[in-house]
C-alpha cells in the first residue's frame, strides 16, 4: 500500500473505495435478484425433483399393490374374434372363462393377430369377473417416479429462467427510458458544442 492509501484498520477497504460509481441501484437489484435465483436453482431444482420424484413414486407403488391385489389371470376359450380389426399386431376376441366360485364369464380382450375360435388365452380380469389389462408393474413406478422428478426439475429450471428473463427485461427497459431521459438533457449541449 502506498501512503496516500494506508490500509483499512479492519483489513477492509472503505466502503468509498469499494463502491463502483458506474454501478446503479438497478446494477445492485439485478445482482441480488441473480443471486437470489441461483439460490433457488441450487436449493430448489434437487428438492423440488427429488419430492415430485418420491411422491410419484409412492403413488405408483400404492396402485402396484392395489392392481395386484385386485387383479388375477385366467385361462379363457376365444367364442368370436373381430373380423374388422386393421393392420394391428392385435385385434379384439369374446372370451368366456369360469370364475374360481364356478360361476361363467365373458368379455372382450385383444388377442394376437392369428388367434383363431376355440383357442385357449391368458386374460386379466378384476375381482368382479372384468376384463382388464395387467396390473401396473414395479418399473412402471420407478419410470413414473424419474419421470415426475425429470419434469419438476425441468419446471424449476425453467420457471429461473423465466423470472431471471423478466427481471432483466423490465430493468433493461427501466434503464433505456432512464438513459433516453438523460440524453435528451445532454444532446443539446453536445451539439451546441460542434456548430460553428
Amino acid at each position: 500500500m502506498s501512503a496516500r492509501n494506508p490500509p483499512h484498520p479492519s483489513g477492509r477497504l472503505p466502503p468509498s473505495q469499494r463502491a463502483n460509481p458506474l454501478r446503479r441501484t438497478s446494477d445492485r437489484f439485478e445482482s441480488w435478484v441473480s443471486c437470489f435465483l441461483m439460490l433457488v436453482l441450487v436449493l430448489g431444482l434437487p428438492a423440488a425433483a427429488l419430492g415430485a420424484g418420491l411422491v410419484a413414486y409412492e403413488s405408483s407403488e400404492r396402485t402396484v399393490q392395489t392392481q395386484s391385489a385386485e387383479r388375477q389371470q385366467v385361462d379363457a376359450r376365444v367364442t368370436s374374434v373381430d373380423e374388422k380389426a386393421g393392420g394391428n399386431a392385435r385385434q379384439q376376441a369374446r372370451v368366456r372363462w369360469t370364475d374360481d366360485d364356478g360361476t361363467a364369464r365373458t368379455g372382450t380382450a385383444p388377442v394376437t393377430r392369428n388367434t383363431q375360435e376355440g383357442a385357449t388365452v391368458r386374460v386379466w380380469v378384476t375381482g368382479d369377473g372384468a376384463v382388464t389389462g395387467p396390473p401396473m408393474s414395479r418399473n412402471q413406478a420407478v419410470t413414473t417416479g424419474w419421470f415426475a422428478g425429470g419434469a419438476a426439475a425441468i419446471g424449476v429450471a425453467a420457471g429461473v429462467f423465466a423470472a431471471r428473463t423478466v427481471v432483466r427485461h423490465v430493468l433493461d427497459r427501466r434503464r433505456y427510458a432512464q438513459w433516453d431521459a438523460e440524453w435528451r438533457l445532454v444532446e443539446p449541449l453536445w451539439a451546441g458544442r460542434f456548430r460553428r
